[in-house]
């Protein structure tokens, strides 16, 4: 037989085989659309599967997808909701650490109400100017060991169940390198958390995880355990937070593993529902009592985690610490907008409940100035704040630091692919899918956590200096303008007056009524 007759047979039984192939396919393809056909057609759940029989199920399909590619096809730059494009875009170029200049002209529109614009000075400080950045401490004189740092932005609380074990090992170690503290969320402390060396501040949310007793009560021997660590520079009492104000924390099953089911004490994949609030906490006085208590325990500064709604209560609060006297005041104060973000939340309170920061950060800032604690109770401002305009504008209004959740997460990958609920993040931050983890380089992703930071702070000194001051810690309200309408803006201590302002104004309409 010739070379040529072996190659054509040789074709033609591939062919026949392929021939096979195919129709097998295609029957099993058939079968398949008859079956789901005849589900679709007589099932009673879905209208649009029974009216429209497989041709109907593309419809969640498509619905699944719109959430993750309406930002990259439909969605202007800076419309998209919960954070735009040109937001995410600043982080992963600062992560990058890549150029983050632009051409031609701002798409940001300065026409909107509420919209900010900072006041660069006639003579601006020159970016070759050093200047020595002073530590700022917390719980000076009022514990044994307060924290110092020098800090401004730092990474907000993110539980190790919440997130995977390679984003925190990225976040930590990012910590680490960039020399800013990470809250460790409420899922307790891991040796994910520890292993990098960064400094930690600890948070204890109302199931008291990682600081709980048998009986699910606070443990002192568990509290002077973490306290010992040396990196574990202060304790954090969340009484709330940003996305579910009056919720407690939710993990669903699929994430709980068993080393996460471990640290927290809970049984593996069991949804981790924690109370809605601390069972020993009543009243102003109870949450005074139990914050001296935890620092007497520690020895290291002790604050609270709060979103402001009713804001009725401040005035007694500050009353009372005045009453036992300004030692019994926490250490600081994290404050959290209704805008802040979470793993999982119903969606009636991530829309409609809690004052925004906006709002808030003044409101607060001003009365702890009223009574005189402003230095006493340092002001950690949380919510949506990830590029150098919002931390900035966050300084104007009060804040001592801030820090971001969301923001560290854009840095190490996220894609807003808004999965976070679920075990399926994509950029394997949220999920313990070690098939979708696999793809997250903790080591790489740590320098980029890092650079986020550096970068920064590089653009907050910019921006200060603009303004002809020496460093960010000196911005005031008197350096920035808010927007009223397309046509007017006013100061921002103008529209948010201290108290001393509020004095003066009505002193000079009394000196002109006379």
């Amino acid at each position: 037989m010739s070379n040529f007759e072996n190659i054509m047979q040789f074709i033609t039984s591939f062919m026949d085989v392929s021939v096979i192939l195919f129709l097998f396919i295609l029957g099993i393809a058939t079968a398949s659309f008859v079956v789901i056909y005849i589900i679709d057609r007589f099932q009673h759940k879905h209208t649009i599967r029974r009216n429209y029989p497989v041709i109907g199920r593309f419809r969640y399909l498509f619905e699944h997808l719109g959430e993750f590619f309406r930002q990259y096809f439909s969605a202007m730059d800076r419309e998209e909701l919960p954070f735009n494009r040109a937001d995410r875009s600043w982080v992963y170029r600062a992560a990058k650490n890549v150029e983050r200049t632009i051409a031609f002209g701002s798409t940001r529109s300065l026409s909107p109400s509420g919209e900010i614009i900072f006041l660069n000075s006639l003579f601006p400080t020159a970016d070759s100017k050093l200047v020595s950045k002073e530590n700022m401490i917390i719980g000076e004189d009022h514990v044994k060991y307060p924290y110092s740092t020098q800090s401004i932005f730092n990474i907000s609380g993110m539980s190790y169940g919440a997130l995977s074990k390679p984003a925190i090992k990225a976040l930590s170690s990012g910590a680490k390198k960039a020399d800013v503290w990470m809250n460790t969320g409420e899922g307790g402390v891991s040796s994910y958390h520890l292993r990098s060396g960064c400094d930690l501040v600890v948070q204890i949310g109302t199931a008291k995880y990682g600081v709980q007793d048998e009986s699910g009560k606070l443990s002192v021997e568990k509290l002077k355990k973490l306290a010992a660590f040396e990196q574990v520079k202060m304790f954090e009492l969340k009484l709330s937070q940003g996305a579910k104000p009056g919720k407690g924390g939710m993990l669903p099953g699929e994430k709980v593993t068993e080393e996460i089911a471990e640290i927290r004490n809970i049984p593996v994949g069991k949804a981790s529902i924690s109370p809605n609030a601390h069972e020993e906490i009543k009243s102003i006085e109870d949450l005074l009592d139990m914050i001296q208590f935890i620092r007497e325990q520690v020895e290291k500064p002790v604050g609270m985690k709060l979103v402001l709604g009713d804001y009725s209560w401040l005035d007694k609060f500050c009353n009372e610490i005045l009453r036992r006297g300004i030692a019994s005041a926490p250490d600081f104060i994290t404050l959290d907008g209704a805008e802040g973000g979470t793993g999982a939340a119903p969606q009636t309170l991530m829309d409609y409940v809690g004052l925004p920061l906006n709002r808030s950060l003044p409101m607060l800032a001003d009365k702890l100035n009223e009574y005189g604690l402003k230095e006493r109770v340092r002001l950690i401002a949380s919510g949506k704040l990830i590029t150098p305009s919002s931390i900035a504008w966050a300084l104007c209004m009060g804040a001592d630091f801030v820090v971001s959740a969301r923001g560290f997460m854009f840095s190490i990958g996220c894609v807003q692919a808004l999965q976070c609920n679920k075990n399926t993040c994509p950029a394997g931050i949220t999920t313990h899918n070690p098939k979708l983890q696999r793809g997250l380089d903790w080591q790489d992703k740590s320098e980029r956590a890092a650079n986020y930071v550096l970068n920064m702070k590089k653009e907050l000194d910019m921006l200060a200096h603009s303004c002809g001051l020496e460093s960010p810690r000196q911005l005031s309200r008197t350096h920035a303008h808010i927007i009223i309408d397309p046509r007017t803006s006013v100061a921002l201590e103008e529209l948010y007056p201290t108290k001393e302002n509020r004095f003066k104004t009505i002193d000079i309409t009394e000196e002109k009524a006379s």
